[in-house]
């Protein structure tokens, strides 16, 4: 035992997938007095890059076999990582089997989750990753750390060898964090595997048993609120362009409201057609709007309720351009953070040296929207989780109808499309107002729909003449058609089925207003 009450590191046990960083390591280890032991593509690997490695078969007087899938399953691989050095037993079974003890496991598993997310993936090849030596060795030693070192992500080398090299053991601290680390990856492999298993036996979209792998990606400063702690965690299997694996380019920490609100924008915008920008503030856009050039759809997004604005995150669905970040660096305004696809290299650096908000702006780049959002959601709530399909099925216009004497003409019909695709988007109740493909008018999140549409309204003031209207869901009176007969809206689209269809019709017919049902709600709570 060395000063640390620790086993002096002079065996490694390394069989690893993801070989980055795996030689420098090496190279430390046996620099250290390390004597490695080693299997198949991983000796190999060792071996090219001038390292000496025992081979486990060596090793264990056993070959590998079956393509691979028999290596390490073994005894004499099993008793020197699970025997305790303090264990008089132990270790008079170690020199009566000829088994020698390992202080450093070092494994990463088979790449199962990479694997299934392949598009056109067979299940045979699925069931080649499903990684058995890997797990038990990993196991073996976590169970162990009293007395093994496991290593299981790359990240964790330079630690490992540092205390190595320094004390020629790793400390009992070191040991435990590895531990938790090492039964957690194990924990989230099965789960992908369970997970892949569970789709393809589903005869239901919800199994009866949903594991959810969640990775801490960072502390956050705060929660919603200074008193309250939080930190962002990513999902094993988060594959589209989404913020938890978003480049930032520059700015402070994000913060717990910044990727609520950042999150939303991103939704918003990825639905709308190209060039597109929105605006949100406390998770609800106060403006949105698509034109032929990013920078003119930022100036009328920007214009949709420019008080509003200031402090607010915006969202893109395009690479932004100088003309953009120009405008959103002009005096007086104020942007907490931007999220896009892309940032070409002038609109960085017009954003971050002309505002004087430059040295705290987050520039959060996606990649390509091209991929949607995660198919499934989950919400928590006290005692467990809820969980439902995404909303961005899109709603097929072939069942849009008609309901009313007039029918929208064409130039109603571009702005009612882009009214519902941002109303699905908007807190419940919603209801918004668009002129010329920019929202004018945003009501959200009040208790009956006829505030929302006279907060919608009131936002809009006189820019409300000459709009379309968005509602959520369906009126149950003809109230609001009346309010917004009144501000001039001039064509509505709404979901209907409710048991005042008829009056509500009636009384757009008595306007002269245009209503078209779709037939399908989007409520946001």
């Amino acid at each position: 035992m060395s000063e640390h009450n620790s086993p002096r590191v002079e065996r490694a046990l390394v069989s690893v997938s993801d070989k980055l960083g795996l030689v420098d390591f090496a190279k430390g280890l046996v620099a250290a007095g390390v004597e490695i032991y080693s299997t198949g593509g991983t000796r190999r690997y060792l071996e090219d890059a001038q390292l000496s490695v025992r081979d486990v078969s060596e090793y264990t007087g056993f070959p590998e076999m079956m393509d691979g899938r028999l290596k390490t399953l073994h005894p004499k691989v099993a008793g020197g990582i699970l025997s305790r050095r303090n264990n008089k037993q132990d270790m008079a079974a170690l020199a009566e089997h000829g088994i020698v003890p390992f202080e450093l496991v070092v494994v990463n598993l088979y790449p199962f989750e990479a694997t299934v997310s392949r598009e056109g993936v067979t299940v045979d090849e699925a069931i080649e990753q499903i990684d058995i030596g890997g797990p038990t060795l990993v196991r073996s030693a976590a169970k162990n750390h009293a007395f093994v070192t496991i290593a299981t992500d790359r990240e964790q080398y330079a630690t490992i060898l540092e205390q190595i090299a320094q004390n020629g053991a790793t400390t009992p601290e070191l040991r435990r964090q590895l531990a938790g680390a090492a039964f957690a990856r194990t924990a989230t492999y099965d789960q992908a595997v369970a997970g892949y298993f569970a789709r393809l036996t589903a005869d239901e979209p919800f199994p009866a048993t949903m594991n959810v792998s969640l990775r801490r990606k960072c502390s956050l400063r705060y929660g919603e609120n200074p008193h309250q702690r939080a930190a962002l965690y990513a999902l094993a299997d988060g594959e589209a362009a989404n913020l938890v694996s978003a480049r930032q380019l520059h700015g402070k920490e994000l913060s717990y409201n910044n990727l609520l609100d950042l999150d939303s924008a991103l939704a918003l915008v990825r639905s709308l057609p190209e060039p597109a920008t929105v605006v949100i503030k406390h998770n609800n856009p106060c403006g949105a709007a698509v034109a032929d050039s990013l920078a003119k759809a930022t100036e009328l997004a920007w214009a949709g309720d420019p008080l509003s604005a200031f402090g607010s995150v915006v969202g893109f669905n395009t690479t932004v351009d100088a003309a953009t970040a120009g405008f959103l660096a002009e005096p007086g305004k104020f942007v907490e953070a931007i999220v896009a696809p892309q940032f070409d290299a002038e609109a960085v650096e017009i954003l971050t040296t002309k505002p004087k908000w430059k040295a705290n702006v987050r520039l959060l780049e996606v990649g390509s929207l091209a991929k949607g959002p995660a198919a499934r959601q989950l919400r928590n709530i006290d005692g467990g989780f809820l969980a439902q399909d995404t909303d961005v099925t899109g709603d097929p216009e072939s069942e849009w109808r008609v309901v009313t004497t007039s029918a929208p003409d064409d130039r109603q019909m571009v702005d009612l499309r882009f009214a519902w695709a941002v109303c699905r988007h908007v807190k419940s109740n919603a209801i918004v107002l668009v002129a010329d493909r920019a929202v004018v008018g945003v009501g959200a999140g009040q208790m009956s729909r006829v505030d929302s549409v006279d907060l919608a309204i009131r936002k809009a003031g006189e820019r409300s003449r000459g709009t379309v209207l968005a509602s959520d869901a369906f009126f149950p009176f003809d109230d609001s058609i009346h309010a917004a007969a009144q501000a001039g809206v001039t064509a509505i689209i709404q979901p209907g089925g409710s048991r005042g269809d008829e009056s509500v019709i009636e009384a757009c017919n008595k306007h002269g207003l245009p209503m078209m049902f779709t037939g399908r709600r989007h409520f946001k709570h």
